[in-house]
This record gives structure tokens, C-alpha cells and sequence, in this order.
């Protein structure tokens, strides 16, 4: 606390404050160590010197010792000036800790004012990065330079409030209505994670039955197979005590990712969400999930996946945008993990994307469908057009097709659904293969790393 920067250069020498600009330390969340800095505005905008590098750097660095999350309460214009070359080699030596403890240590960017250049890039290698909205702002370069370069005149707000990385961007995982709402979120989110990759998650003593039936799920999918639910009421139904912590619902809405307990244990879920764009995979959606895969993977969550996909989005913009390098990147980060998988159909698994969703090809665990599950290479209409392409009584044939594939029974005779549940007993399901697979000790080849499509 007692540290002041070196930096002579400009008068710098008769400008120093205890502490310099970050406030560092250790303490507890609900009797639970956590390391935490906060960079303060009010000393030189918050930004960046050798000194302050440092103090970040000791912090991270104990946390690695102790195995514990680090969080950082991110105030900051960036690089200070007057240090030139000092303040971005303490960024770098930044960036080296939070590459090395990724994976190792959660790491959480809570966003608490503007921060901008260098600024910007520890938060994006953190795991999640929370806002506040009207008042935090992420941006390589400001409004000043963006409009000097592009003159593109914006605020901002425009260029990197919490609308913008919510639902544009992408680069931030929830966003709040001010300072004190943040940090009571932060504390509860914390709640959902272990303290490193080497302990689990914490359990919180359950007061909803594990065996509790819930028979709104037996109504819930549509007789239309074409009509739209809410995938997040199944989620609520199935969950304890309807918590679940949402990550990113403002982006790529049509895939719901976030955790929840199930017996009190954490999980993560993620679900095709059929009101959004029919819940397809598309480019965005293909990478919120992936990263999100990888995340409990690393941490020992089980993934509870809810199925209801009719595919990849086609297109022009979907293609030129690489949809292939992109999906493949779910696809990697399924059949990469190892954590116990849990997999439910509700309705749709078309195509590639059924083998996309943790389907039992990806080494998925227990694969499960409700009565309702469609399992098939594509929808009726568009493979009656190709089967039998120029001749009459089409939709003869398209009833033929809807007999034979709109059911989950030919993936079950095959193996490839381990059985066919009643909806209202899923909780009962999941919460029993989540005790059985608590002992799971599958591995993957001794290897230095993957190669995941970026």
C-alpha cells in the first residue's frame, strides 16, 4: 500500500501518491479467499505505471500459490504516458500471468469505468468480463482517435458502452444497473465456482427433492414442430430453487449458456433456444458456447446440454463469415471435454448439428430424449424435395419421411440415445447421473495442446 511509482520524466517526480493508482490485497468472499485488485481513476486516470504492474503482478502471482480467483476491478485510460516503455512491459507482464493462470485460477474483469488501449486486453483473456451500464466503457482507441483515423463521429457509449459488448461485440458476459448491484452480483456469481481447477465446486445443501417430477415438461414442446417455446422455462423447471446465472443473454440469444445447481451442485447448461432464430447455430452462437464449454471443462462443472436444433444458419454471410471454422469450434470443444455430459433432445437434432450438440459420437456421457425428439440429417420438406425431386404425391412421401425419422426410436435402436424419458422426470434423470458420474475419470492423449480451429 505503500509503493509510489519511479518515473521521473515530465515532473513526475513531485506527483506521487501512496499506493500509486491500483489497490491490491486478499480477503474473502463467503469464507472463500479470493485476490483482487482495483485500479483508481482518481491517481493519474488510473493508469498504468511499472509500480502498478508490479502490485497486479504480486497479486496474481500469490494466487497462483494459493489457488485462488483473482478479480479485478478494472478502472483505467491505459498505459501511462509518461513511463513510455515502463508501463508496456508491466502489460505485458500482465497479459503473461493471465495466459498462464487461465485454465489454473477463474479470472473475473468487473468493468467499473473507461478503460482503454492495453487496458482492454487483460479483461478479454480473463474468463468472464462484467459491465456497468452508462458508466464503463471498453475501447482500443477512444472517440477522439477513432474519429482523427475514420472520422466517424460517436460517443462513447456508441463505441464501447455495455449495449454495445452485450449485444454487438460480445466481449462482455453480463452487464448491470450500477456499482453496488455489480459487486452483489459478482459475490453471488463467485458462489457457482470452485476456487482453482484443482477443487470442485462448491455444494450448497439442496432444499429442492432431487426426485421432484415437474409435469409442465410434458406440455411444453408444441404439437407444431415449427412453433416456438422459451428453452429458459425448461431450464427453470429443471434447476433448483429456479436460479440460474445467465452468461451473454444479450448476445447470440439464439444458444442460452450460464450455470445453476442441480442437487446443489453446479453445472453449466447449455441450450438451443427455439425462440431465437429457430434456435440454429449460427457464428456467434457457435463461439459464446464453445468458450463456455471450455470454461467448465477446465474447472470440473458438469455440462448439462438441452437439445432443440434445426441446424447451422444458412447463407451468404454465414458462409463468407467461416460458419465452418467457427461451428467446428463447438464442435472441438465438446468432444474435447471431459467433465461429466449430459444431453437432452426436446425436439429438433438436425444434421451436423445434432453431432455438434454433445451427442454420443462426441463421447457424450447419457444421452437422453423426450418422446418429442426429431433426429434426422434434415426436416421433412426439404428431403422429400431431394429424395424424390419431379415426381407427384409429395406430400405422400413426406408423411413416409415424418413416420420413419420424426422419433428418437431409430437413434435408440442404434445406440445413439441411451433411452427415452418422460420429460416431467428429467430433474429425477439428471440429478441421479450427476451422483453416478461424479467418479468419471476419463482422459484425453498425453498431448502439449489442441489445435482448436480460432
Amino acid at each position: 500500500m505503500l509503493m509510489e511509482h519511479t518515473c521521473t520524466n515530465f515532473g513526475m517526480d513531485k506527483q506521487k501518491f501512496p499506493g500509486d493508482s491500483v489497490v491490491t490485497g486478499q480477503g474473502q468472499v463467503n469464507g472463500r479467499n479470493i485476490f483482487l485488485f482495483s485500479q483508481d481513476f482518481t491517481v493519474f486516470g488510473g493508469s498504468l505505471s511499472s509500480v502498478h504492474a508490479q502490485k497486479i503482478c504480486k497479486v496474481m502471482d500469490k494466487a497462483m500459490v494459493m489457488g485462488a480467483p483473482v478479480i479485478g476491478l478494472n478502472d483505467s485510460g491505459g498505459a501511462r504516458i509518461q513511463e513510455g516503455v515502463d508501463s508496456l512491459g508491466g502489460y505485458g507482464e500482465i497479459f503473461y500471468r493471465n495466459v498462464m493462470a487461465s485454465g489454473v485460477l477463474p479470472q473475473i474483469s468487473l468493468i467499473m469505468g473507461p478503460c482503454a488501449g492495453g487496458a482492454v486486453y487483460s479483461p478479454a483473456m480473463t474468463d468472464f468480463t462484467f459491465m456497468v451500464k452508462d458508466t464503463s466503457y471498453l475501447f482500443i482507441t477512444g472517440p477522439e482517435v477513432v474519429k482523427a483515423v475514420t472520422n466517424e463521429d460517436l460517443s462513447q457509449e456508441e463505441l464501447g458502452g455495455a449495449k454495445a459488448h452485450m449485444t454487438i461485440s460480445g466481449v462482455a458476459h453480463n452487464a448491470f444497473e450500477n456499482d453496488v448491484e455489480a459487486l452483489l452480483q459478482l459475490r453471488y456469481f463467485l458462489g457457482f465456482l470452485p476456487l482453482s481447477n484443482k477443487e470442485p465446486a462448491p455444494i450448497r445443501v439442496c432444499h429442492d427433492p432431487s426426485d421432484r417430477e415437474v409435469p409442465s415438461l410434458d406440455t411444453i414442446v408444441p404439437l407444431d414442430s415449427t412453433a416456438a417455446y422459451d428453452m429458459l422455462e425448461v431450464i427453470y423447471n429443471l434447476v433448483d430453487d429456479r436460479e440460474f446465472f445467465e452468461i451473454q443473454p444479450k448476445f447470440a440469444s439464439n444458444i442460452i449458456i450460464g450455470f445453476s445447481r442441480m442437487n446443489g451442485q453446479t453445472v453449466g447448461f447449455v441450450a438451443n433456444q427455439p425462440k431465437v432464430a429457430a434456435g440454429c447455430l449460427d457464428i456467434n452462437a457457435s463461439v459464446k458456447a464453445a468458450r463456455f464449454v471450455r470454461f467448465c471443462d477446465a474447472f470440473n462443472i458438469p455440462l448439462i446440454i438441452l437439445v432443440d436444433v434445426p441446424g447451422f444458419l444458412p447463407g451468404k454471410g454465414q458462409e463468407h463469415g467461416g460458419i465452418i471454422r467457427h461451428g467446428a469450434k463447438l464442435l472441438y470443444a465438446f468432444a474435447e471435454a471431459t467433465v461429466p455430459k449430459i444431453t437432452i433432445i426436446t425436439r429438433k437434432a438436425y444434421g451436423g448439428a445434432y453431432d455438434v450438440m454433445s451427442s454420443k459420437h462426441l463421447q457424450g456421457d447419457l444421452n437422453y430424449s423426450w418422446p418429442t425428439g426429431e433426429i434426422a440429417v434434415m426436416g421433412s420438406r426439404g428431403a422429400v424435395a431431394i429424395l424424390y425431386r419431379g415426381k407427384e404425391d409429395v406430400e405422400k412421401y413426406e408423411a413416409e419421411y415424418i413416420e420413419k425419422f420424426r422419433s428418437p426410436f431409430p437413434a435408440a435402436v442404434r445406440g445413439f440415445i441411451d433411452e427415452v424419458i418422460q420429460p416431467s422426470t428429467t430433474r429425477k434423470r439428471i440429478c441421479y447421473d450427476l451422483a453416478l458420474l461424479s467418479s468419471k475419470q476419463r482422459k484425453n492423449p498425453t498431448k502439449k495442446h489442441g489445435n482448436i480451429p480460432l
